[in-house]
């Protein structure tokens, strides 16, 4: 019966070092994508800024259709 306790009690301690762990690697790995970004949209000129991105292409007008959008 002792032995059953202590297997348990392990398993937990384990389980919350690996959740702590997990958080603690996707905070590092978070962190170097946040600043390359802001980096990047800097770089862009005002005309670029405000040049149209939206391009009503073929998968669009399906995605349109099929949940019912005015067209």
């Amino acid at each position: 019966m002792k032995d059953e306790k202590q297997v348990k009690v392990g398993r937990r301690d384990f389980l919350r070092k690996v959740g702590v762990g997990t958080v603690g690697a996707g905070a590092t790995l978070a962190t170097p994508l946040i600043s390359s970004t802001s980096a990047q949209a800097d770089s862009e000129s005002n005309d670029e800024k405000r040049k149209a991105r939206y391009k009503e292409t073929d998968h669009v007008k399906t995605y349109y259709r099929v949940n019912r959008y005015p067209a």
